[in-house]
């Protein structure tokens, strides 16, 4: 850990200890980060950097308003206190309502299995963006446009609050972007592949296959026919199930989402039945490995797991300690800001479906016609609405997976597809792909998993939707 950071520990609970006695609560977040950028697009060289961020952030609570300050210069921390006071005391009129969380000091590190990505060279890094990308742009001549992109990113953070919490906390995160487009006259098709990891940099140096995938599922579908759009029982892959939990539901789960709308509220209410007695949905950060994985969130409250959907039903919600306390629940650990520049927001974890019973094969018998539909390419939703494109698809017919088909896109109400979730498969496989973008932070990792699932009545059809 640095020394840089560690030094100023006296520092912040001096500062908390001088002004809490004007705001009901008082956090200060130290943060230094360490990361390289790398992208490459066709044989261009678009980005190529290494950086050192150092900062912080301050949040000040007072009668339920908040005020927000940030700061580059520790010499400038004490004028950023008074302004995220004043600014408190200007917007609060309420009550501040924070649901308890047990003081804590602690100095902690996620842990790696292998190397640390600032121990690789820049130019180590670069080669193997330069392999991957050959590997895109060689594949077949109808390869127009490739991309890839490198990401690491290794933050080091003390938090220290009004209530006597003082966490040291350092993870490491990496990400790399594959995608190629083909052309064939008129046609345009395109594959991307996404990965990333908090465990070693080795889980990035031996994806020569995936990256191919990209190019190969570009190529083959300028052949392709498009599906015919109609509604269908479909069955999807892992991926694509962790898709869905994350986008579909997980947002809906966001309790502050829900205190604000309380036609929401309603509609996302305790005891509420949303699927079969199989269907369990969790998020939290407590499992390990994963790239929503932490050990404290941005708020100093232990990471936890959280059951949200039991047997079909609505059990639970994920909390910051604000949306815990007005909504009378407990906090769940999921306030997370991507960096000092943001202050904290209720954001997923790891999210996923637990694995069920059905053996995967059986999952097809009995569909007269159907889609199977694996990965992603890209998608949106809109409240209770979806919609997301696959990366690659099939028909299904007579129980059988039949001919390949593009363009296939998957739409309709998150709460009637859940209840139309006929069966869930025996597999199960952690996507660690994600970057979920929320309230203007976009790019913070997190985790999806869940096994295949079949599901009937669900709209297929329409022109796929890019990334």
């Amino acid at each position: 850990m640095s020394n840089r950071l560690a030094r100023h520990q006296d520092l912040l609970t001096d500062l908390i200890n001088r002004y809490k006695h004007r705001v009901d609560f008082l956090t200060i977040r130290l943060e230094e980060g360490q990361g390289t950028n790398i992208l490459l697009r066709g044989d261009k060289v678009e980005t190529l950097s290494e950086g050192i961020s150092i900062g912080g952030q301050v949040r000040a609570c007072y009668k339920g308003g908040w005020g927000f300050a940030t700061f580059n210069q520790l010499s400038t921390l004490a004028e950023r206190i008074e302004d995220a006071i004043a600014a408190a005391r200007l917007v609060g009129e309420e009550e501040t309502i924070l649901a308890p969380v047990d003081p804590v000091q602690i100095s902690c590190k996620l842990p790696l299995t292998g190397t640390d990505p600032r121990l690789i060279s820049l130019i180590q890094k670069k080669e193997l963006c330069d392999r991957y990308n050959d590997i895109l742009r060689h594949y077949n001549n109808q390869i127009t446009t490739t991309s890839v992109r490198y990401g690491d990113s290794t933050q080091h953070i003390i938090l220290a609050t009004s209530e006597g919490t003082l966490i040291e906390q350092t993870w490491a995160d990496i990400e790399m972007r594959f995608s190629a487009t083909a052309r064939n006259g008129d046609i345009v098709q395109s594959g991307r592949e996404t990965t990333g990891s908090r465990k070693a940099y080795e889980d990035l140096i031996n994806l020569d296959k995936q990256v191919e995938g990209a190019a190969k599922r570009a190529v083959e579908s300028l052949i392709l026919p498009p599906v015919k759009g109609n509604t269908y029982t479909v069955v999807i892959d892992p991926i694509l199930t962790g898709l869905f939990v994350h986008e579909a539901f997980g947002h809906l789960s966001e309790a502050d989402m829900l205190y604000e709308n309380p036609d929401l509220l309603e509609v996302m209410s305790m005891g509420k039945r949303f699927g079969n007695e199989e269907l369990q949905i969790f998020d939290g950060a407590a499992p390990e490995g994963h790239r929503g994985s932490y050990l404290y969130d941005d708020e100093g409250t232990p990471a936890t797991t959280t059951q949200l959907i039991k047997d079909g039903i609505l059990v639970g919600r994920l909390h910051s300690r604000e949306t815990a306390g007005k909504l009378g629940e407990n906090p769940t650990g999921n306030a997370r800001c991507l960096n000092y520049h943001y202050a904290p927001i209720v954001r997923m974890t790891n999210t996923w479906i637990e694995r069920g019973k059905t053996p995967v094969k059986e999952l097809f018998l009995g569909i007269k016609e159907g889609v199977y539909a694996v990965n992603w390419q890209g998608g949106m939703t809109n409240g209770e609405m979806f919609t997301f494109s696959a990366g690659e698809a099939w028909m299904i017919r007579d129980g059988k997976i039949a001919e390949p088909v593009k363009d296939v896109t998957l739409s309709g109400n998150v709460f009637k597809t859940l209840a139309n979730i006929e069966a869930i498969g025996d597999d199960f496989y952690w996507d660690e792909s994600g970057g979920c973008g929320k309230g203007g932070q976009s790019g913070l990792p997190v985790g999806c998993g869940g096994p295949s699932l079949r599901i009937r009545d669900v709209v297929v059809g329409g022109e796929a939707v890019e990334e």
